[in-house]
This record gives structure tokens, sequence and C-alpha cells, in this order.
């Protein structure tokens, strides 16, 4: 819930409205001046498929390609435009930067593993946060510099408190949900400047209208 006066919550309307404008705008432009359907083109290129269909479907097929093929970045941006006007500040694709012991990069690649695939006619191993954090914290080793980027990054200035999210379309691909989890547990084992850093791994269920958000404070001094 996004909490404020009236003028705020008009702000906070005005960012995402800007941000969706500006992706309607990048559309148009892109389908009616850089790049517009032409028929005859489509005729010379790919001439059965023009036989065989008519050419208001491929024009809006045209048109399909480069509305969604942006719009995969607004996701990231309206979450950014929002947190921006209800913690102060806030960026996409914002790198933390820190060191990890290299025993626990070991064991991160491990869990991932186990997660994903049978290990020595083992199942699967089962998802719990709580037990991989707890193994993976008890890592020793070299002390290695890493960087995680993260998809929307915020600070709340009044409360000092920073926050990092990875957002993921609806039903994301394995491999996705992977490289989100690794991200997190990262950011948890990661050694650096003292600060208060909050994770939330966002999956929105929009057939069910359902949206599970895990948020969990840790120290970033570890």
């Amino acid at each position: 819930m996004i909490n404020g006066n009236a003028n705020s919550k008009k702000e906070l309307k005005e960012a995402v409205q800007k941000v969706i404008q500006e992706l309607m705008d990048k559309v148009l432009k892109s389908v009616l001046q850089d790049d517009p359907f032409i028929k005859e083109k489509h005729h010379a290129e790919k001439p059965l498929y023009a036989a065989l269909v008519p050419d208001e479907i491929f024009k809006g097929s045209h048109f399909e390609r480069r509305f969604v093929t942006p719009f995969g970045k607004v996701w990231e941006k309206l979450a950014a435009a929002v947190a921006s006007k209800r913690f102060g500040y806030a960026e996409i694709d914002h790198t933390i930067s820190g060191i990890i012991k290299e025993e626990r990069l070991r064991r991160i690649t491990q869990i991932l593993n186990e997660l994903e695939h049978e290990t020595l006619g083992q199942p699967r191993r089962r998802p719990n946060w709580e037990e991989e954090l707890a193994f993976i914290l008890e890592g020793e080793g070299e002390e290695i510099p890493f960087s995680v980027v993260c998809d929307v990054y915020a600070e709340d200035i009044k409360n000092e408190r920073k926050y990092a999210f990875e957002i993921k379309a609806p039903l994301p691909n394995s491999d996705q949900t992977k490289v989100s989890k690794e991200k997190l547990l990262k950011l948890y084992c990661m050694e650096g400047p003292k600060l208060r850093l909050f994770l939330s791994f966002l999956i929105t269920l929009t057939g069910k209208r359902k949206t599970i958000v895990g948020v969990s404070p840790f120290d970033g001094s570890t």
C-alpha cells in the first residue's frame, strides 16, 4: 500500500502514466515512422504467407512484436517510479558490490544444481530457504570481490533502508527463477559496507490476481 496525502498520490499516478506514455510513444513511432508495415515489401519477402493469410493478420503481428519487446522492461520502470515516489530514490539495473567468501560461492552453485537436477541417483532437493542459507553461510575461504545487478533498487531516505527487487513475469522459465535465486543468495552472503538491505522476489499470477512477495531483512555487514 502506498501511503501519503492527495498530492503524493497524484504525483505517483503521474509518474506511472509517464512511463506508460513513453512506452506507447516509442511503439507508435516504431510502427508508424521507423519501421511501418509495408504490404508490397511483405509480399516480396514472404509471397507464400501473403498468398495464404490476409495482410491484416500480419499487420497486427507486426504491431504486436514492436509492442511486446519493449514492454518487457516496463515492469521494472513502473516499480522504480513507484518506489522513487514512495521512498525517495530508485533505479533499475543497479549494481551492488561487495565480497563473498569462496566456499559460499561454491555452496550456492551446489544448492542451485541440487534444486534443478538429481545428484548421484538422489532426487532433486526440495526448496527450503532457511536450510539453504544456513548451509551456505557456514562457508569460509578466500574473500572474492563480487557484484550483483538487481532489477530494481530503492532507498527509503527517511528510514535509512535499502531494497533490492527481482521482478519476473507470470510463469517465468526455470532458468530465470534460478538466476533470480542465485542473485538473492549472493546478496545475503555478501560482505561490504554496512547497510540494511531488504530482498524481495515478486511473482504476479495475473490469472488468479495473486501476488506473492517475500521480504526478509539482513545486515549487510554479516
